[in-house]
C-alpha cells in the first residue's frame, strides 16, 4: 500500500508539470520521470496531449522511450537500441527493475539464467544485488533467493501499466471466470437440495420401518393374548417377552420359563 500511495503522489507531481510542458521541455520532462528511483507508473503522463504532441518531431523518439518505460522490458530496448535515445544509468537500472516487475507478473518461480539473460547481467552475484538492493529494497516486489536451486520465488510483484488491449483482455478473463463461478454455484446448489432430498427420503424410511416394527409388535400381543397361551411384555431394550404355561396338562408341569423375542 505504500508503494502505491508513493507512485500516486509522484505521478501527480509530475503530470502538473507535464500539463505546462511542451516540445523540449516535454522531452527533458519524460527523461526526469524515467530516471526517478520512485517512478514505475507512466501512462498517465504518456496519455497527456503535450507528451503525445512529440510524434513525429524532433523528440519522437523521447515519447517512445516514455512508451517503452510503460510496457517493455530491457530486452526490447537492446532489441531496438538504435531507435531510442541512449539511456543514462539510473534509466538503465529503472528499465531493468520494470522488466523484473514484468517477469514476476508472469511467473511465481524465476529461474536466475532467464533472470540473467532478460537483464543483461553476467554472474549470480551481480543478479542477487540487483534483486535485494534494487527490487526488494524499493518494494516493488518480495520474494525468497534459493541459491541451491538457482532461482527467485515471488511473493508479491507491483503491478506495471496496462498494455493497449490489456484492459479488454482482463475484463474477458473475468466475466469468463464469473460465469464459471455461477456456473459452479448452481451445481453446489442442486447437489444442496438432492442431498436434503435424499435426507428426507432416508428419515420417511426410517420412520416407516420403525412403524412396521411396531404393528408387528402389536400385532404379535394381540395374537398370543388371543391364544391366551402366555402373557408378552417387553423390556426396557424393547425385547418381546412371552411367559407361557405348557398345554398339556397330563404331563408333569414344568417350570415357567421366560422367552425373549428380539423387536
Amino acid at each position: 500500500m505504500e508503494v502505491e500511495i508513493k507512485q500516486a503522489e509522484l505521478v501527480e507531481q509530475f503530470v502538473v508539470l507535464a500539463r505546462s510542458a511542451r516540445g523540449r521541455a516535454a522531452a527533458e520532462l519524460i527523461t526526469h520521470a524515467t530516471s526517478h528511483p520512485s517512478l514505475f507508473a507512466f501512462s498517465e503522463l504518456l496519455s497527456l496531449p503535450h507528451i503525445l504532441e512529440l510524434q513525429g518531431t524532433e523528440h519522437a523518439g523521447s515519447l517512445e522511450l516514455l512508451r517503452l518505460f510503460a510496457h517493455g522490458t530491457w530486452t526490447e530496448y537492446k532489441n531496438n537500441i538504435h531507435e531510442l535515445p541512449p539511456l543514462q544509468p539510473q534509466q538503465e537500472l529503472k528499465l531493468k527493475q520494470l522488466t523484473v516487475m514484468t517477469l514476476a507478473e508472469t511467473a511465481k518461480v524465476l529461474q536466475y539464467d532467464l533472470l540473467m539473460q532478460q537483464l543483461d547481467v553476467s554472474n549470480v552475484r551481480e543478479l542477487e544485488d540487483l534483486l535485494i538492493n534494487d527490487c526488494m529494497y524499493a518494494g516493488i516486489v518480495r520474494g525468497k533467493l534459493d541459491q541451491r536451486r538457482r532461482c527467485f520465488e515471488v511473493q508479491f510483484a507491483a503491478g506495471r501499466d496496462l498494455r493497449p488491449g490489456q484492459l479488454e483482455n482482463m475484463i474477458s478473463t473475468l466475466a469468463t471466470w464469473l460465469g464459471n463461478t455461477e456456473n459452479l454455484l448452481l451445481t453446489i446448489q442442486e447437489k444442496i437440495k438432492w442431498a436434503d432430498s435424499m435426507s428426507d427420503i432416508d428419515r420417511k424410511h426410517k420412520k416407516e420401518v420403525e412403524d412396521k416394527a411396531e404393528e408387528l409388535r402389536k400385532s404379535i400381543k394381540a395374537e398370543m393374548e388371543l391364544r391366551g397361551q402366555q402373557d408378552v411384555g417387553y423390556t426396557e431394550s424393547g425385547a418381546l417377552v412371552m411367559d407361557y404355561v405348557e398345554e398339556d396338562r397330563s404331563r408333569p408341569k414344568r417350570n415357567r420359563g421366560l422367552q425373549f423375542i428380539k423387536a
